[in-house]
Order: structure tokens, then C-alpha cells, then sequence
């Protein structure tokens, strides 16, 4: 199947490793190109190296009101075009609701819902029909994870701001799509999961309760990622699609 991505330009954050990293490998794979983001300019730079010549590495902090503009203008500079964003984020510190400080809420908010409306609201501005925002959000848009306060109070709030998009920018032929990823193998995963007792037996039963019995791969997450962002998936708009081998039961 042809997803008709070639020679698409794409912005893809937080893309130096885990889903994001999966995401844009993806998209260079399928023909598209990619400027992709992290914190750091030398990582972000290494991590496009090893995409090749059609993505190029930018550091940036979503948490930089001047971000969004800077690297739309990158894809243009780089790439001659702007066709879509995939707004991915490191997730928020893990605690409980007594842990976590003001100060981690407050950067919390700046980076992962401030910055992500930033660029979406100026990829909203920029783009014209056939373009696409996506956001890489959380199974806890439905149900709150245990031991993560911070990012099931933002990442709900995010996805009914995806939504509102979706029905202000759908008469104008942009889309906006989200991805809600559950227990996919990346290192932010096992990170969790090491924080218990016993890291094997919690994955153990975490895979005990997800219908395919497994934790995801990226490149499972990332091709579903690409064709979400693709021409070929030209009629999906609004929804938010779990991306997490069955593990949500409800409709």
C-alpha cells in the first residue's frame, strides 16, 4: 500500500529516541522527510544522521514559545515545504499526588500541554489542506495511570484540545489525529517498570492483561504513527486510536 509519503515534509518533536524516534523513522522509511527535535542539539543531530539525508536534527524545547515558528521555518528551509506536525513529548516526572512539587506541575505544564498547543496552533496556521497535526498523547486520556498524577491530569486536557482543533480546522481540509500508547517497549517503559520491586514480574502482569499478551514495539507504534499521517488515512480526523495490543476493553 502506498501511503503516499514521499517527499512530505514533516515536524516530528521530541524525536531523538523512544515513540517519537520510532515515528519519524517511519515516515523517512515510507519516502517522507522529517525534521526532527530534542532538547539537545547534538543528539537530535546524531539521531537524524542515522535517518539520512532526508531528516535533519533540531534542538528545541517545547516549552520555547519561539519553537514553533523556528522549526516550521527549518522545514521549509531544509525541505522546501510544511506539511505536518507529530507533537511528542517526554513524559512528566512519575509520582503520586502527594509527591509531585508545583514546580514539576508548573514545567510539566509548559513542556507537555503549553508547549504542544503552541505547535499546534501555529502548524494550524501554516498548513493548508492536506495537512495534518498529530499528537502522541496516553492510554490515560481514558483510563489514569497509577504513579503518573502529572500526566493523566494533562494529557485528557490535550486530547479535548485536539479534538476542538479537528472540528475548527476540518473545514479547511487539515487534520488532526492523536495516539494513545499504552505499554509499548521503549525505554520510558521499562523505566517505569523498574520502579517496583520486581521489574520482570510487573511486566509479567501488565502482558497478562493485554488481549495479544505483549508489550507493543516502536516500530509497531511508529507505522501506526505514519499511516495516521499520511494521505492514505485522508478521512480520519478527531479521533484518538489506542495503539496498545487490546488492553483498552471499553468501545
Amino acid at each position: 500500500m502506498d501511503l503516499g509519503l514521499n517527499n512530505r515534509v514533516y515536524v516530528v518533536t521530541g524525536a531523538t529516541r523512544g515513540l517519537g524516534n520510532a515515528a519519524a523513522r517511519e515516515l523517512v522509511a515510507d519516502g517522507a522527510k522529517v525534521v526532527l527535535t530534542g532538547r539537545d542539539e547534538k543528539t537530535a543531530a546524531a539521531a537524524a544522521a542515522e535517518l539520512g539525508p532526508n531528516a535533519v536534527g533540531v534542538g528545541a524545547d517545547n516549552a520555547d514559545p519561539g519553537t514553533a515558528e523556528r522549526l516550521v521555518a527549518a522545514a521549509r528551509e531544509h525541505f522546501g515545504g510544511f506539511d505536518g506536525v507529530l507533537i511528542s513529548v517526554g513524559g512528566p516526572p512519575p509520582g503520586f499526588v502527594a509527591d509531585n512539587t508545583d514546580e514539576q506541575w508548573q514545567a510539566a505544564f509548559d513542556s507537555v500541554f503549553l508547549g504542544a498547543v503552541r505547535l499546534a496552533r501555529t502548524a494550524a496556521a501554516e498548513l493548508g489542506e492536506g495537512g495534518v497535526i498529530g499528537f502522541v498523547l496516553s492510554a490515560s486520556v481514558h483510563e489514569p495511570i497509577p504513579g503518573l498524577t502529572v500526566s493523566n491530569g494533562l494529557r485528557p486536557g490535550l486530547a479535548g484540545f485536539a479534538k476542538s482543533l479537528a472540528d475548527e480546522l476540518g473545514p479547511r481540509g487539515v487534520r488532526v489525529v492523536g495516539l494513545l500508547p499504552a505499554r509499548i517497549d521503549t525505554d520510558r517503559v521499562r523505566e517505569l517498570d523498574g520502579f517496583s520491586a520486581d521489574p520482570e514480574a510487573t511486566r509479567t502482569a501488565h502482558e497478562s492483561r493485554i488481549p495479544l499478551r505483549r508489550y507493543g514495539t516502536p516500530q509497531e507504534f511508529g507505522r501506526t504513527a505514519a499511516f495516521l499521517l499520511s494521505p492514505a488515512a485522508s478521512y480520519l480526523t478527531g479521533v484518538m486510536l489506542p495503539v496498545d495490543g487490546g488492553a483498552r476493553h471499553g468501545f
